[in-house]
């Protein structure tokens, strides 16, 4: 058992590193930076951690400086024994606090997405009607209906809001979508070379959670558009949807018409979303839309 004076040290440590979370917390809230990291689901949940963070800081902290020693105790939870271990337990927390105050608060980009391996497909079934929007099953259903409203328009609008579920239908009939005109925004990214051949790829995160879950997802560029702005750069692209051979796949290409650079927004990933149908029909009904 470790005597009272070294007891009172680790829990005093202890406080000033839960107080940190707390600050570190606050400061991404305060800096609006909290959505680089977490899914609006559970930043509103984080948003209240600093609270319950403190106020164990502070009760760490009067026992440490104000408790009894006849009660101190590690009997429960051993603390460690060397500076060595204890430096090796605390940095644990300390280092990835350092480096939250110290990077700046960015988006993930290409070289994340490079790691993961980027998608360009959406679904790993067919339907089996191939002239209709007609759903193989159940699961189906919701791509198939809205695949049939996006094929409705004269300009197909990819919404942050329901990104993957639109590149999910327009992937499942696909057949049906070549030829037709879309917009698309996301980051530029550039696909490793194939046959020789560099191809882009407009792309955004699919965070589920937050970004250690996060996914890459893109649509090809056809190689042939002249780019030059560098990876990373955020743009909004139009043209017509191609249906092409890529890597063994048959996959969704866009032969842009144009390419804009345009500011990154202020939500740079995208989510699930539970009824994609739904919230297309309520993006179709606000004047922005129109």
């Amino acid at each position: 058992m470790n005597d009272s004076g070294s007891i009172r040290y680790h829990y005093l440590l202890r406080a000033v590193i839960l107080l940190l979370f707390a600050l570190y917390i606050g400061h991404l809230v305060q800096q609006d930076a909290l959505h680089y990291y977490v899914a609006p689901k559970l930043a509103r949940w984080i948003k209240l951690c600093p609270v319950p963070l403190a106020l164990m800081a502070l009760s760490l902290g009067i026992q440490a400086l104000f408790g009894n020693s006849s009660v101190l105790c590690d009997c429960e939870h051993r603390l460690p024994r060397t500076g060595l271990r204890s430096s090796a337990l605390y940095g644990l927390f300390l280092l990835p606090l350092l480096l939250g105050f110290l990077l700046p608060d960015r988006a993930l980009g290409s070289a994340a997405a490079a790691k993961k391996g980027i998608a360009l497909t959406y679904t790993t079934v067919e339907p089996r009607e191939k002239e209709s929007f007609v759903a193989a099953n159940p699961y189906q259903a919701e791509f198939a209906e809205l695949a049939a409203n996006l094929h409705a328009q004269d300009v197909i609008t990819v919404y942050p809001e329901i990104f993957s579920e639109t590149f999910g239908a327009i992937d499942l009939y696909k057949g049906q979508f070549a030829g037709k005109e879309i917009t698309v925004s996301g980051f530029l990214y550039r696909e490793p070379a194939v046959a020789g051949t560099s191809s882009y790829a407009v792309s955004r995160f699919l965070v589920q959670c937050c970004t250690a879950d996060a996914t890459p997802f893109g649509i090809l560029l056809d190689p042939q558009t002249q780019i030059s702005l560098p990876a990373d750069t955020w743009i909004e692209v139009r043209g017509k949807l191609q249906v092409v051979k890529y890597g063994g796949k048959e996959l969704m290409r866009i032969a842009a018409d144009s390419i804009t650079a345009i500011p990154q927004p202020s939500t740079p990933y995208v989510y699930t979303n539970a009824d994609s149908v739904a919230a297309w029909k309520q993006i179709q009904s606000l004047p922005a839309a129109k």
